[in-house]
């Protein structure tokens, strides 16, 4: 069944198709997020460094500026698209439960709970979503989302 959403096409696959993706493919995404996160967060330390504000910022600045910006990537594009770069390069994405498009909200949730789910190295998480039946992390469970093979 395809649906609109903001004039944006979906293919929408019920829970009996869904593919549910692991730790593996979602390391391999993580990874690749984390390497373009750090080209972004380098450059804009360059520019803020290269105009002398490197010196008048305290170390926590950097640090609420640092996860502001890592939240702010995941939700944006999970939100919009249901994948980040890494997502779309590994063909996964997140959908909701019932495998129709994620919302802003749920992106946001999803990504605040990497807190939990990042602890001791994504331990956390991996355990999680071992256990799951539908290889949901704390954050995938409480935003009722999974991230499935993209179709």
């Amino acid at each position: 069944m395809n649906i609109m959403a903001d004039e944006v096409e979906f293919e929408v696959n019920g829970p009996e198709q869904m593919e549910y993706q692991g730790i593996g493919i979602r390391l391999v995404s993580l990874v690749i997020d984390s390497i373009i996160f750090g080209l972004i967060f380098g450059a804009l330390g360059n520019i803020l460094g290269a105009g002398g504000m490197q010196g008048d910022m305290f170390p926590w600045y950097w640090g609420v500026l640092y996860f502001a910006i890592y939240i702010a990537y995941f939700t944006l594009l999970e939100g919009s698209k249901g994948q980040t770069v890494g997502k779309m390069i590994t063909k996964i994405k997140v959908v909701r439960e019932d495998g129709s498009p994620i919302d802003m909200s749920q992106a946001f949730t999803r990504n605040i709970l990497r807190i939990i789910d990042g602890l001791f190295a994504y331990l956390i998480g991996a355990i999680l979503i071992w256990r799951s039946d539908k290889q949901q992390r704390l954050g995938d469970s409480v935003a009722r989302t999974v991230v499935v093979k993209a179709r």
